[in-house]
């Protein structure tokens, strides 16, 4: 199968030290995320949800002047807010649970499969976490889809 080519114009596409091209990425993500297909694991859409809370609280890592690891890691990325002066409420707090779907469920076998209940929950997570950012880093782009 070829790859597809990205469908954001090139003139839309920012700069990876803009948060909002960050945010951008997490709101991709987070509609993947919901995407229920005939074939698709339920472990690849929690994959991508994620992906949305990590590029999300990235953004917000960017907005604030906080230098981040590249890492996937939630519950660190949670913590780096937070050692830096950043409130960050308990259902953000929550996002360290879907640092397993980076790993554990990328690969046959590792994990238990993700059951319905839990791929909901990390959808509910990570939308939590994008909403959240949402109204802390300015919107002044537009969306992919816009």
């Amino acid at each position: 199968m070829k790859a597809r080519r990205c469908t954001v114009p090139h003139e839309k596409q920012r700069r990876p030290d803009d948060p909002q091209a960050w945010l951008d990425r997490a709101r991709s993500n987070l509609i993947r995320s919901r995407q229920r297909m005939p074939d698709v694991y339920l472990e690849d859409l929690c994959f991508d949800a994620q992906q949305a809370a990590e590029k999300a609280l990235k953004a917000l890592c960017i907005e604030r002047g906080i230098d981040f690891p590249y890492v996937h890691d939630l519950a660190r990325l949670v913590t780096l807010l937070q050692d830096e002066g950043q409130p960050v409420p308990d259902a953000v707090r929550e996002a360290g649970r879907l640092t397993r779907y980076v790993v554990l469920t990328c690969y046959p076998g590792l994990d238990d499969p993700v059951s319905e209940d839990d791929y909901e929950r990390a959808v509910a997570i990570a939308e939590r976490v994008v909403e959240w950012v949402e109204g802390h880093v300015e919107t002044g782009g537009e969306t992919p889809d816009s």
